[in-house]
């Protein structure tokens, strides 16, 4: 039987630290997430043509068994852990096990047939590693500066300082390699410059939306703005009309895009009349603010896409 014809069976994998929970025709096996474990999954989903599997981002845990899977070439959904919360409660399922959710997993598969993801590249996932860690760095030193300003008792203050300069330490370490990455990955460096030449938009923004988003300069603009979570989504109901609002797609790339659109609103000419423009039509800065960042993710994506657009700030 060609591949194009084969029957897709959709099998849930439930995964956390130590364990896989894998709902296959109706059964579950429970397997260690271990490389021994990772083979015998690979060995139960040769047996049943045609598998695909479906699981949860875990923060990680994921990362050595879908590296497994897709190097045995089996088709594996990441999901958002939300969007698999929101299908078990409009199915009713309102108990949580490891097995319950395996099989909430295969049911998500069967209904919504999710898109396989595409594996990342060593330098993918280093980047977004190393991206993220910055972030975490970044939120835990600004409240240590905070703490350093409230604390009165000397010791306490001293002991906040000296993590306070660890931090920076580690801040410029893992900025010097994040720029060590950049410069040995010409492709990476490349999509970077780009990102740069538009006003506003810095080395580490340009990094952090890659890392959060490497399908940017693939997609039209409604695939761009809606995987950023930047596109307004209606809310009516007969006559009643309310204000539409953003949600649900990559948290962290709007996070990347914020202080970005900030600065584009006020040095970016284009940029800049356009949030002007919605000011002067009464719309709150918030708002005004979102619909930059939204227009600087379409021309980041339009730009990546279009190697000879020619760039007018």
């Amino acid at each position: 039987m060609s591949q194009n014809t084969m029957t897709t069976i959709y099998t849930g994998l439930d995964i956390a630290k130590l364990n896989l929970q894998l709902h296959l025709a109706g059964r579950i096996h429970d397997l260690p997430n271990t490389a021994t474990g990772h083979r015998r999954l690979l060995k139960l989903l040769t047996a049943h043509a045609g598998a695909h599997v479906v699981c949860e981002a875990t923060g990680g845990y994921e990362r050595n068994v879908v590296a497994a899977l897709h190097e045995a070439k089996v088709p594996v959904s990441v999901l958002n852990p939300a969007r698999v919360r929101h299908f078990a409660r409009a199915t009713g399922q309102r108990a949580k096990t490891d097995d319950i959710d395996a099989a909430v997993l295969t049911a998500y598969g069967q209904a919504l047939q999710p898109k396989p993801t595409t594996p990342r590249t060593e330098q993918e996932q280093q980047l977004a590693e190393l991206v993220r860690r910055r972030v975490q760095v970044v939120e835990i030193l600004l409240g240590q500066r905070q703490q350093v300003e409230r604390l009165t008792l000397p010791p306490l203050r001293r002991q906040a300082q000296s993590l306070v300069r660890r931090l920076e330490r580690d801040l410029e370490q893992i900025e010097a390699q994040l720029k060590t990455l950049r410069t040995q990955t010409a492709t990476l460096d490349e999509r970077v410059q780009k990102l740069e030449a538009i006003t506003g938009v810095g080395a580490i923004t340009a990094l952090g939306v890659l890392a959060e988003l490497p399908e940017l300069g693939t997609l039209n603009r409604r695939q761009a703005a809606a995987l950023a979570g930047l596109a307004p989504h209606p809310r009516e109901s007969g006559q009643w009309h309310g204000r539409r609002s953003i949600g649900g797609g990559r948290a962290p790339v709007r996070r990347a895009l914020y202080m970005a659109a900030l600065v584009a609103a006020h040095a970016n000419r284009q940029l800049k009349e356009f949030y002007q423009r919605l000011r002067a039509a009464g719309k709150p800065a918030k708002v005004a603010l979102t619909a930059v960042m939204r227009k600087l993710i379409v021309l980041m994506n339009h730009i990546l896409k279009n190697p000879n657009f020619a760039l007018q700030n």
